[in-house]
């Protein structure tokens, strides 16, 4: 009779083994999937928040302000020809002109024109507040990531969606110090949840945590396709050009080039105007 003859071995107790295994490893996998997802989040928050952000600021300063003035003369082009072909209108009709109203009727018909100036006017105001700002170090760089990864794992919604106010509004304010280069507001955040889980709970049934899985799964999809559409839109798509100096000078050259078209574009409209109101 062979010696393994079943005696004092019970199925029931390779089962178990067997979902324990099955728990730990499905555990695991929620684990390296809150990981991925803070990492994802800090990236992106890293491109959204600081990335481009610099890229923004460093497009404004040496390239915004050109495209400001274009714009800016452009405005003032089509709004002198759209006042020229009112006057002449009225003029063929024999009516009697008067400017005050044209005014008002330009004032309304390029007032979407005026907002656009006075955002672009806005963006140029943050670029020279930020670059005035005192950049961190590498080291303090290096601790403000760190430091808001932690954060993330401990205080994001996505990783504890049923967290409280409090703490919600806690990481609110960590996103804030983020992206303002805030270390010592990071800091005492850090602080403030020291010991605290940074994965939470861990679920107590094979169900729950498979239904976290395909959670954390959509979740890691989702940021990495907000990553990939980052990186197609403005500013980040001026990067390549403010890191080349060659693009940025040909770019310059080119507004620069634009603005004195415009301009004498602009004085031959004038001229215009003021001989048919003569």
């Amino acid at each position: 009779m062979s010696d393994f003859s079943g005696e004092g071995f019970d199925n029931g107790d390779a089962s178990v083994v067997f979902l324990h295994k099955d728990f730990d490893e499905l555990r695991g996998d929620v684990e390296r999937l809150r990981t991925e997802l803070s990492t994802l989040v800090l990236e992106r928050d890293e491109l959204l928040l600081v990335e481009c952000r610099n890229i923004e600021t460093a497009y404004m300063l040496s390239i915004g302000v050109l495209e400001y003035k274009a714009y800016e003369i452009e405005c003032a082009v089509l709004r002198l020809k759209r006042k020229l072909e009112l006057n002449q209108a009225k003029i063929n009709r024999q009516e009697k002109v008067v400017l005050s109203e044209i005014e008002d009727h330009l004032d309304a018909a390029f007032a979407e024109y005026r907002e656009r100036l006075k955002e672009q006017l806005e963006k140029m105001n943050n670029a020279i507040e930020q670059s005035q700002g005192t950049p961190l170090s590498d080291d303090e760089v290096h601790e403000l990531k760190k430091l808001y990864r932690v954060i993330i794992k401990a205080l994001h919604s996505d990783l504890h969606p049923d967290q409280s106010d409090a703490k919600s509004r806690l990481f609110q304010n960590a996103v804030l110090a983020y992206g303002n280069g805030d270390l010592d507001g990071l800091r005492i955040i850090e602080a403030m949840i020291a010991g605290e889980s940074p994965l939470g709970e861990t679920p107590d049934a094979t169900e729950l945590l498979m239904k976290e899985k395909d959670r954390l799964s959509d979740l890691v999809r989702k940021v990495k396709d907000r990553i990939t559409e980052i990186k197609s839109e403005y500013p980040y798509t001026m990067k390549r050009i403010v890191q080349s100096p060659e693009m940025t000078e040909a770019r310059k050259a080119e507004l620069q080039e634009r603005i004195e078209r415009l301009r004498e574009t602009l004085a031959a409209y004038g001229a215009r105007v003021d001989k048919m109101l003569r």
